[in-house]
């Protein structure tokens, strides 16, 4: 049985254990920590080793949209949720497919190195040191495989400000911020406008003295909540959105954005289009910019002992600055070789493999920055990983794998902002459909329509949910069609007070009763239809309900 190394106990790493036990190898996880988690195993004190979550820190993205394909969110779970909440789903996630067992807690990776035979074996030799000893003895062992899962949020980007270092004041990295307590009756400037810095600032309001937020560039700030109450991440996340023109959502996310934010009245002013960057997630900043707890600012433009000037030349009096400015990808335990990250600026092949590698034995797992949720990507990816190792699938030529990053690296530059941030960053729905067909298990929407039109319906206008690549192919999950099918009815099963109308489908039970507005085109559209489907009409409301949230958004 071929072993592979896992390098942390993240979400990322507990999915690269499960792929590795459907295949039929033996995963061994080394985690630093005493608990699963990584970044979401909030810890009250900063640890300058891994990234942690702020005590107040809630999830963006919905439940449905962030789940494991063939292991849905608890019912009993918010739509969106605390830090707690998603810690507690990694707990059941790992107990329900017994992962625990395989994991080497309060282990530190020191070294990855190609092992003696590599040119021949492809495999790895690993160092690794017990944190727990009080000796300083280290343990070496050979891997068939590597995957690296310990994401991107331990070395913070400190910017290069003028005077920063004469700065008498605190000054510390998002990174460590846990509570704002600390801050009670201080004068905080917030350095960034991503989602960090906007939660900060919003989670300071109520307790500093005077809440700065300064930003280069400005953002596009969104809600978590699209059209009438639904998640917005759902909504956006679909196969038939994708298939709209660029412009069109472009211009449609921009006009959802200013109905709720007028981004220049509050001094927000995007100097990019809408998704040229990632979008800041917020609903109360707006709110604390009108009633004046937050004040917005240009870029720094030098600091003195005591406070900041800015780029229009205005200076405010600060005790503390927080500079929510990003991560390096740094990875101490390999070398420049095996995974180059100067600048960020890291070429792998399918944001997975280092292409300068001859065998493809080594994987980066949940690297990629995508506008969405990193679990269900990293799944796929160990999937796809797992097989290859496995012998079921291979990767093409070298040239044609080098063509594909040169090609990547193109619609990058011409996608988004030239930014560290964006090196690795694409959409979620175009790249878990590029993961799925190297799998082999994206649904084939055609042929589905052919054998059940209405849920292939549902698949391409509903959300992209993450069990929809458990439909058919290698890793089919008997539970995905009723995951997919009821995707709404979990989504508010903690919230929906009033019980379902009697007899109807689950999806109904789902949408019917969210806005007067979608009831009534619902109930016009179900009068026109005569013909009678065994799946129950919530199929067809479904439809006109789609229909209506198109006319909403873009006319």
């Amino acid at each position: 049985m071929k072993k592979i190394a896992v390098i942390g106990a993240g979400c990322s790493g507990l999915t690269a254990i499960k792929s590795c036990l459907d295949e039929g190898l033996l995963p061994v996880c080394y985690e630093r920590e005493s608990d699963i988690g990584g970044l979401w195993n909030y810890s009250e004190e900063p640890n300058g080793s891994k990234g942690s979550v702020y005590r107040s820190c809630v999830i963006n993205i919905s439940k449905e949209m962030m789940a494991f394909s063939d292991f849905p969110v608890p019912k009993e779970a918010p739509p969106f949720m605390h830090h707690t909440e998603v810690l507690k789903y990694f707990h059941l996630y790992a107990a329900k497919f017994d992962l625990l067992k395989y994991i080497q807690f309060r282990s530190s990776v020191e070294h990855i190195r190609p092992a003696d035979d590599y040119a021949v074996s492809g495999r790895w030799c690993i160092t690794t040191k017990r944190l727990d000893d009080a000796g300083e003895g280290t343990h070496e062992e050979e891997f068939d495989g590597v995957m690296v899962c310990s994401g991107h949020h331990a070395a913070p980007h400190i910017p290069n400000f003028e005077g920063l270092d004469k700065f008498r004041g605190v000054k510390l990295h998002s990174h460590d911020y846990k509570r704002p307590d600390v801050f009670q009756d201080k004068k905080v400037l917030i350095i960034g406008m991503g989602n960090s810095a906007v939660d900060i600032a919003v989670d300071l309001s109520s307790w500093g003295e005077k809440i700065y937020l300064s930003s280069r560039r400005g953002a596009w700030v969104v809600s978590r909540l699209g059209p009438f109450g639904f998640p917005a991440d759902a909504m956006a996340n679909s196969r038939v959105m994708f298939s709209l023109p660029r412009w069109l959502l472009q211009w449609s996310v921009e006009k959802m954005a200013n109905y709720k934010f007028n981004h220049q009245r509050l001094g927000l002013n995007p100097v990019h289009r809408a998704l040229e960057a990632f979008p800041t997630i917020n609903e109360d900043i707006h709110l604390r910019i009108m009633n004046g707890a937050i004040r917005v600012r240009p870029n720094v433009k030098c600091f003195t002992e005591n406070g900041v000037m800015f780029d229009d030349n205005t200076f405010e009096s600060i005790d503390v600055v927080i500079l929510a400015t990003g991560y390096d990808y740094k990875y101490r335990f390999l070398s420049s070789a095996v995974l180059n990250t100067e600048n960020n600026n890291i070429e792998l092949y399918k944001y997975v493999f280092p292409p300068q590698l001859p065998h493809p034995t080594l994987a980066m797992i949940g690297l990629v920055q995508a506008v969405g949720a990193v679990m269900p990507i990293s799944e796929l990816q160990s999937r796809w990983f797992t097989r290859i190792v496995k012998g079921h699938l291979t990767l093409p030529s070298k040239e044609i794998i080098m063509e594909d990053i040169a090609q990547r690296k193109k619609n990058v530059r011409q996608t988004f902002l030239p930014s560290q941030r964006h090196a690795l960053q694409t959409f979620w729905v175009p790249y878990m459909d590029e993961l799925a067909d190297a799998v082999g298990c994206k649904p084939n929407l055609k042929k589905m329509f052919f054998r059940d039109p209405m849920f292939a319906l549902w698949c391409y206008f509903g959300p992209c949910v993450p069990a929809q690549f458990r439909l058919e192919g290698p890793g089919k999950w008997e539970g995905a069609r009723s995951a997919v099918k009821n995707c709404y009815v979990n989504m508010f099963g903690a919230t929906e007070r009033s019980a379902p109308p009697a007899g109807e489908s689950s999806i109904w039970n789902g949408l019917s009763n969210r806005s007067t507005c979608v009831r009534e085109n619902v109930r016009r559209f179900r009068k026109s239809v005569a013909v009678k489907h065994n799946h129950g009409p919530g199929y067809y409301m479904y439809v006109a309900f789609i229909i209506c949230i198109l006319l909403h958004i873009f006319l």
